[in-house]
């Protein structure tokens, strides 16, 4: 098993990115709106989290919690959850509804490298969802989770398949067509293959468990999990 390493806290943000997000702050909690698929495929993240390790009374951290979909589910279901992301004012819409729902999740704006440093092996499950394609570095964020997690403890991760059907499928169709989510979310340049993610993780020290991918059938209007990565997919890993 590879070594584990401290993350580096250098500068892994793109400001474009984060502007883009901030930008959409005011609609992430429309259940109908442009970020409505984050609210359709948040119970199956749950469902496959729960596979491995059960959330109530859990130490769990949601790196690049965004508006708090997955942390506030997390917390309903009895974890003590800390939710992390740079987007200022997508975290104020992450507090705001939380004070709403009754909600208590820890929100901190904080990178996912300087928060691990202080927190080390602080978490048992750590949880980072359709981030990783959205930072310059997404190895360093794989090795900032990984020091973050408690040894035995578990960490998901989700993010896009590259390769031309998530081009097709993810871009043209999603984006442009049928405006699952806000254009210009995505570059398929930084779509990272289930390979590379596993290849990251190793380099942290973590196992690989699990697999799942998430299809969307757009005549149902509904996704479900499956064993076809090539689109969408979640991994399931364990620091031993």
């Amino acid at each position: 098993m590879s070594s584990q390493t401290e993350p580096q806290t250098a500068n892994n943000q793109d400001p474009s990115e984060l502007q883009h997000f901030n930008q959409q702050a005011h609609s992430w909690w429309d259940t109908e709106g442009e970020f409505a698929a984050l609210h359709q495929i948040n119970p199956l993240r749950l469902q496959f989290i729960q596979q491995f390790q059960p959330i109530k009374a859990q130490k769990i951290l949601d790196i690049g919690c965004g508006g708090g979909i997955l942390s506030e589910s997390l917390a309903q279901a009895g974890a003590e959850v800390t939710g992390i992301d740079l987007a200022k004012e997508v975290l104020t819409i992450a507090k705001l509804h939380a004070l709403e729902s009754g909600v208590s999740v820890n929100y901190q704006c904080q990178a996912a490298e300087a928060h691990a440093q202080e927190n080390a092996e602080c978490y048992d499950v750590v949880a980072c969802m359709e981030m990783l394609e959205h930072v310059p570095d997404p190895a360093a964020i794989i090795q900032a989770a990984a020091l973050a997690t408690k040894p035995g403890g578990w960490l998901f991760f989700s993010t896009l398949n590259r390769n031309f059907k998530s081009y097709l499928l993810a871009i043209l169709v999603a984006e442009n067509l049928l405006n699952l989510v806000p254009k210009g979310t995505h570059t398929h340049k930084k779509f990272i293959t289930p390979a590379e993610l596993t290849a990251m993780a190793r380099d942290a020290g973590l196992t690989l468990k699990a697999s799942a991918g998430i299809d969307f059938n757009p005549l149902l209007n509904r996704y479900r999990l499956n064993n076809d990565l090539s689109i969408n997919y979640l991994l399931a890993f364990q620091k031993i």
